[in-house]
């Protein structure tokens, strides 16, 4: 994402890289994590209890709730990017990807797996890593960290606030995790992440 940002501006005024960048993405991931983004909406915003929000989030079909969620995640995403000065936007984004996905990596260690092991579509949602894969993980997670301006690095808190917060819901609603609350708990950290950013640019 921050190398397409970086070749749509070059072409096209600040709004409208932003824009193509965050359709590069959506195409190339084929809307994997917003597909887990909005099953996490209809579940959490319909569903009564345990059952009904496991039952909604298995469900095809995007309700009220993951429709408004989606809405309101790009119009966000878009505020936020634009407000970066643009020099700083492609380290920002080059930074909150892996380094959002590094800490949602924790969900695996501290919740268990929520649905039953054969109705996950993937595997890896409920395989525990191995510390070699750890490894590899913190050092894809940490090491852009050394491209990010210092004065920037404040918000790195937010999404790490966030993913406790975060946590804390599925424990109490879900008693755990799915494949839909990994992909939509890394879009809300990596949101967080730029929210800090804009933060960090005009405070301090």
């Amino acid at each position: 994402m921050a190398l397409s940002f970086w070749v749509f501006s070059t072409w096209f005024p600040l709004p409208v890289a932003v824009l193509l960048a965050l359709c590069t993405r959506l195409f190339l991931t084929g809307a994997l994590h917003e597909d887990g983004l909005a099953d996490f909406f209809d579940g959490f915003g319909g569903g009564r209890d345990r059952e009904g929000i496991l039952r909604i989030m298995k469900d095809s079909h995007i309700g009220s709730y993951g429709v408004l969620g989606l809405i309101l995640y790009y119009l966000l995403s878009f505020s936020l990017l634009v407000s970066l000065p643009a020099p700083v936007i492609p380290w920002v984004l080059c930074v909150a990807d892996p380094f959002c996905k590094f800490v949602c990596s924790f969900m695996l260690l501290f919740l268990p797996y929520a649905r039953k092991e054969e109705e996950s579509k993937a595997k890896v949602v409920y395989t525990r890593m191995s510390l070699s894969e750890w490894i590899a993980n913190a050092a894809g997670g940490l090491l852009p960290l050394l491209l990010l301006p210092l004065s920037y690095w404040g918000m790195l808190c937010f999404p790490c606030v966030l993913f406790i917060g975060l946590g804390w819901l599925l424990k109490r609603r879900l008693g755990g995790y799915t494949g839909d609350c990994c992909g939509a708990l890394f879009l809300l950290c990596e949101l967080a992440c730029w929210m800090g950013a804009v933060v960090m640019a005009y405070n301090f």
